[in-house]
């Protein structure tokens, strides 16, 4: 059985034993919450939400790109989302990342250079707290609500505050 197969059969499951019917398109807590797509954290689980409480944007190192900048705007101006939660997390594979090395690496085995950047970091809480500071400065973010970011511990499961800033401005 191929990985398509594989989540096809295990969402029938879960639809027919779960599924209670669509979500409303706002988020209910009116939260985006950004993190990295580690597949230690269960998103859901850690940070206490359900299906249609917030918006979810995952990427690697849980870091704030362009694109993830575009999906916050679309969320807070187009869908009604206020707060922004930004969760990085302890042995992450960006720490200590050389995206210089892993540019070259990808250009000498396809021949073509990658036109985007995988930054790493050496300090998890001073790469939260830039995160922070980005969404809180970008201009098409909704300055009403706040944004928080967290650390979150892969071996205990518990999230630890790094930085808040209350309706940035």
């Amino acid at each position: 059985m191929d990985a398509a197969d594989q989540i096809r059969d295990a969402n029938r499951a879960w639809a027919e034993a779960h599924f209670a019917g669509s979500a409303p398109r706002t988020p209910a807590r009116h939260l985006v919450v950004v993190t990295c797509m580690d597949s230690r954290i269960d998103v859901f689980g850690a940070f206490g939400l359900t299906n249609g409480q917030a918006h979810i944007v995952r990427n690697a190192g849980g870091l704030i790109t362009e694109d993830v900048l575009r999906s916050i705007a679309l969320s807070q101006r187009k869908l009604g989302t206020v707060d922004v939660v930004i969760v990085q997390h302890t042995d992450c594979g960006m720490h200590h990342f050389d995206d210089p090395a892993f540019r070259r690496e990808l250009a000498e085995q396809t021949g073509v250079a990658p036109h985007w950047d995988v930054v790493g970091f050496d300090d998890v809480d001073a790469s939260v707290r830039r995160q922070v500071q980005a969404v809180a400065e970008s201009p098409w973010l909704a300055a009403a609500g706040g944004v928080a970011g967290f650390v979150y511990d892969v071996d205990t499961g518990l999230l630890r505050q790094v930085e808040v800033i209350a309706n940035p401005t």
